[in-house]
């Protein structure tokens, strides 16, 4: 599966992973499949680790699309990562789509996992489960 999430209720982190070509269908199908969760809590953080994706078969519609499903409260920090110079750009995108929705996200865009962390306020890597 290209994209998946991992609910960590004690750090109060969603972490979603994407692997190889990702498409909007199935970016949109893990958002309804993670709000529909009875361990979500909107109020929680969420770190969206990209750097395994290697072709976001997104177009910039879509990527407003995904970027205005308000899942977290506007209170919670979204953190993207991405390696990729055509990932981390469409994670740029969908930051300022962030910032123009009707209730603005705090939202950024970094190229490595630990400056990810620490910008929501975690200093070590969420647990794998």
């Amino acid at each position: 599966m290209p994209c998946s999430y991992v609910i960590d209720k004690q750090r109060r982190l969603v972490t979603t992973t994407g692997v190889d070509r990702l498409s909007f269908t199935e970016m949109k199908a893990v958002q309804d499949q993670m709000e529909s969760d009875p361990g979500f809590d909107p109020s929680f953080n969420e770190l969206i680790d990209m750097t395994g994706v290697t072709t976001l078969d997104l177009t910039v519609d879509q990527a407003k699309v995904i970027a205005n499903r308000q899942h977290f409260s506007s209170t919670s920090r979204r953190a993207f990562v991405a390696t990729s110079p055509a990932v981390f750009g469409m994670g740029r995108l969908m930051e300022a789509y962030h910032s123009m929705a009707k209730k603005p996200a705090q939202a950024s865009v970094f190229s490595n996992r630990e400056e990810a962390l620490h910008w929501l306020g975690l200093d070590t890597a969420p647990q794998e489960v």
